[in-house]
């Protein structure tokens, strides 16, 4: 003689949040989340300090000088860049 399971009742529609069919209220405000640390020109500004410095070490025709000249044109490249980055999300009042 086999014996089967007696049937389950059918699960409710309630969903436990107040109502039938009904889930959790979550809004999400996409414009509210903080920026992710770090951007794409500072990868390119290590990459390049990486490899003017490289290049420094390597060569003598560019020197300590030189390397010193370009980090400071770079770096103030990458500083404006920076700069108009942020004055583009400036919101109008």
């Amino acid at each position: 003689m086999s014996t089967t399971p007696p049937e389950q009742p059918p699960p409710s529609q309630s969903g436990g949040y107040g109502g039938p069919g009904i889930g959790p209220n979550v809004n999400f405000n996409l414009n509210a989340l903080m920026p992710t640390p770090g951007n794409a020109e500072l990868v390119v500004y290590i990459l390049a300090m990486i490899l003017l410095a490289i290049i420094a070490l390597a060569s003598d025709a560019y020197n300590v000088n030189g390397w010193v000249t370009a980090f400071t044109a770079i770096t103030v490249a990458y500083l404006v860049s920076r700069g108009i980055a942020k004055a583009s999300r400036v919101l109008e009042q």
